[in-house]
């Protein structure tokens, strides 16, 4: 069992695949390329259930400020994700003081971003019913009712009850990869 399934732990939890026609394999290539010349990566997502500001930032500083890594949880799907291969050229944690994307750093077709490092491969199984949502309009709602629909993305906290093995019938899903966010967690991006 990963180390990652520990009562308490902090996740984002998200549905991965092809981005801004460009491939998961590829995509993962580029990514620990720009961690390994940078130091971190932009992954850039879309969508409102993992707001930088309201969600992903505050989320990750109640963790780091207790002294605990907080882990992007990854699913692969089949994806069409068609936007433009656009390069973001500055990012913000705040929407005020804009910064230039370092130029090892290549984040495209994406609104938000989530900084990452230590991005591998690792497989587990997540079982959805043993997370709650942790911040937001629906905090405490069990992962299983969040997750659906148009909803792929979400922070999560586990729950005390996480090593009690799943049932059969719980919603559980396969991880196929996994990074640890770092510092500013997330923020916006402008071309």
């Amino acid at each position: 069992m990963s180390e990652i399934i520990k009562p308490q732990q902090g996740i984002v939890f998200m549905k991965v695949g092809v981005h801004a026609r460009e491939d998961l394999e590829s995509i993962i290539a580029r990514k620990t390329k720009e961690i390994e010349e940078a130091g971190f990566a932009l992954w850039g997502y879309g969508g409102g259930t993992c707001h930088p500001v309201t969600m992903v930032q505050p989320f990750a500083k109640q963790h780091a400020d207790k002294g605990e890594k907080i882990f992007l949880c990854m699913q692969e799907m089949k994806s069409n994700h068609f936007a433009d291969p656009i390069r973001a050229e500055e990012y913000s944690i705040d929407r005020v003081e804009w910064k230039p994307v370092p130029k090892d750093i290549h984040v495209l077709g994406s609104r938000y971003a989530l900084a990452i490092k230590a991005l591998h491969r690792e497989e587990f199984v997540l079982p959805l019913n043993k997370t709650k949502v942790a911040v937001g309009n629906s905090q405490g709602r069990p992962g299983n009712q969040y997750i659906g629909g148009r909803v792929d993305k979400a922070c999560f906290q586990l729950t005390d009850n996480i090593m009690v093995p799943p049932e059969p019938s719980d919603t559980v899903i396969q991880i196929n990869l996994v990074a640890e966010l770092c510092d500013p967690y997330a923020v916006f991006l402008r071309n």
